[in-house]
Parts: structure tokens; C-alpha cells; sequence
């Protein structure tokens, strides 16, 4: 048992190290992608765990040929996990997604990037520097998350889009309300549709999660011969 626990710990490579680096770079990527899976992510469970464990495997051959093919103790470990760091950017460009208005998905593409830090770590044995990290990563994720959602500070830009009958040309009811229910409107955008007599107005606004929108919305019809409103992160005319 000590001889396994000295492989491991060893700085050279060894069967029973790899093995263990291996484990413990899938284990920390999973814990991560179980969170990101938890909020609905595609990228989950075993994506992060395939990164992880994949820069896990990069970093010991990077280690593992200096060794065995130079015979060099010190030399270049950092030449085939430096291709980690550059070329896990695709997977996190494939997690962002682009609307109009709005950008999702860089928090899931951050975790991925740092999930492959995180096997590069274990890879070259600084295991408990890995675990940390992991543990940090979870703690944003999660906990920091749960603050900024009870704190209510962070604003959201979306779009309010009204449908209203008849040629509107006053928009100061429309913006009182909105700031009434906390709601703060930038700019608007309008069509006139003279042919059907209708108004179509896109105002940008910035808006909290706890804005109450079914009351926003009956205000709204109430000012105005509202035929549609629908709150949004794309204009549309």
C-alpha cells in the first residue's frame, strides 16, 4: 500500500499514479459538469468530466515523453498542455449561444475552460491545489448565484414589444408605468402601420427576475388598445 501511495505521489510517471490522476481529474470535472447540468446546460456531467480528464491525460504525456523518450527530468512537460488551454476554446465557443439582444452560455464555456485547468493540476500532481479550485468553482457557481438572486441588484436588458391599435405617438404613459414597476426604459423603437392603423413599439428596457410582468402587462393594456405585448431579448419590428 505505501509503494502505491509513493507511485502516486511521485513526481515521475507511473501506472498506479497515472491511474489515480486519471480518476481524480474525471471525478473533479463531473462535480462541476453535475452543477451545470443541475441549471440545464447542455454541457454536464460527462463533457466536463471528458475535459477534465481528458487535459488530466494531456499533461501526463506531456510529462510522461521529456522522461522516457529524452531522458530528461526537467524537461519540457508544458509543450503538449499548453494545446489545452488554446484548444479547449472550441468546446466553450460551442457552449455560448447568440440571440439578438442577449449572449448565453459563457458561464458553462468558463467552467469548461477552467475544468481543463483543472486536469492540467491534477495531471502534474498538485492534487490538492485541483480539489480547491473544484470546491472554489462549485461555491460560484452555486452559492454566489444564490446571493446575487436574493440581493436582486443585477439588471437584465430585454425587450418589451406592444402591439397597440390606432397611431400612437405618446410613449410617456407606457414609460411611467414601466418605471412604476421598476422597469427602466432606454429607447424605443416604433412602426406605424398606417394601412391597418396599428402601432408597434419595441421599447429597450433593463428589468430585475422579480419584476411582476403579468401586472406590467395589464397596465400596459389598460393604457393603451393593446392587441399583444410580450417581453423578449429580440426586436422584432
Amino acid at each position: 500500500m505505501e509503494e502505491i501511495i509513493n507511485d502516486i505521489l511521485s513526481p515521475d510517471i507511473t501506472l498506479a499514479g497515472a491511474i489515480f490522476k486519471l480518476l481524480l481529474g474525471l471525478l473533479l470535472g463531473a462535480a462541476i459538469g453535475l452543477e451545470r447540468r443541475r441549471k440545464g446546460q447542455i454541457a454536464g456531467l460527462r463533457t466536463f468530466a471528458l475535459i477534465s480528464m481528458g487535459a488530466t491525460l494531456a499533461m501526463l504525456i506531456s510529462i510522461y515523453i521529456p522522461q522516457e523518450y529524452l531522458g530528461l527530468k526537467n524537461g519540457d512537460p508544458g509543450r503538449i498542455a499548453a494545446q489545452v488551454i488554446s484548444g479547449v476554446g472550441f468546446l466553450g465557443a460551442g457552449a455560448i449561444i447568440q440571440m439578438k439582444g442577449s449572449v448565453r452560455g459563457l458561464t458553462t464555456a468558463a467552467g469548461i475552460w477552467m475544468a481543463a485547468c483543472i486536469g492540467l493540476a491534477v495531471g502534474a500532481g498538485m492534487f490538492i491545489i485541483a480539489i480547491v479550485a473544484t470546491l472554489l468553482i462549485i461555491f460560484i457557481l452555486v452559492t454566489i448565484e444564490s446571493i446575487e438572486f436574493k440581493a436582486n441588484f443585477l439588471w437584465e436588458l430585454k425587450i418589451i414589444r406592444l402591439e397597440a391599435r390606432g397611431i400612437v405617438d405618446d410613449f410617456e404613459k407606457c414609460r411611467g408605468i414601466m418605471m412604476a414597476h421598476g422597469v427602466r426604459p432606454s429607447d424605443e423603437f416604433v412602426k406605424y402601420d398606417y394601412a391597418t392603423r396599428t402601432t408597434v413599439i419595441n421599447f429597450m428596457v433593463r428589468t430585475k427576475k422579480n419584476t411582476d410582468v403579468v401586472a406590467l402587462f395589464k397596465d400596459l393594456h389598460d393604457a393603451v388598445d393593446t392587441i399583444s405585448v410580450s417581453l423578449t431579448n429580440e426586436m422584432k419590428t
